[in-house]
């Protein structure tokens, strides 16, 4: 009998401290957050980013933008997501709105995102920004990187290298949205 298993990989404390290096580590590649904004893949990766952001404010003692990216449209693998046996495809994407209250021109955007897998998310989210405009460079924040990748895309900032098999998955859990901070991981037995 096969069922899923999971454990916790990452806890609170762990995060929490994993997402204070990522913006000390911000602010040394980009010394004083001038041109700096700060922009998060939606549903946890905005929510990463808003974090990033107060963290960047108080070290850098400067107002740094940050915005909200739905990459919903510009997805191509909508049909290919779900994962395990315990989620189902989805076939239409589920809108969540975009909000970049502060033009993207000539900055250096850093986008965020929770788990890097495939590149295809970040992909996505490349294409949209340059909807918005034209940044002077993109910088790529996450907070797991698991490998596997399909695209040549790389992260500037990692908060934690966590390789695992096509099997499986990293599941991020944060308290503005699942009322705990902490990164599981979740294979088939």
């Amino acid at each position: 009998m096969s069922g899923v298993f999971s454990r916790t990989v990452v806890s609170a404390d762990q995060l929490a401290r994993t997402i204070v290096r990522i913006a000390h580590e911000i602010l040394e590649k980009d010394h004083d957050a001038g041109g700096l904004a700060i922009v998060g893949i939606h549903t946890r990766g905005a929510h990463l980013a808003h974090r990033l952001t107060r963290l960047l404010e108080e070290f850098s003692g400067r107002e740094i933008p940050v915005g909200e990216l739905d990459i919903s449209l510009y997805r191509d693998d909508v049909a290919a997501r779900g994962s395990l046996t315990v989620r189902p495809k989805l076939t239409h994407p589920e809108l969540r709105g975009t909000n970049l209250p502060f033009s993207i021109d000539e900055k250096t955007i850093v986008l965020v995102d929770d788990v890097l897998f495939t590149g295809r998310t970040i992909r996505a989210a490349i294409d949209a920004l340059f909807d918005y405009g034209r940044p002077a460079r993109i910088q790529l924040a996450v907070l797991v990187d698991r490998g596997h990748r399909e695209l040549p895309i790389r992260p500037d900032y990692v908060g934690k290298n966590l390789p695992t098999s096509q099997d499986e998955r990293i599941n991020v859990h944060l308290k503005e949205v699942d009322g705990v901070d902490e990164i599981i991981l979740e294979a088939v037995e």
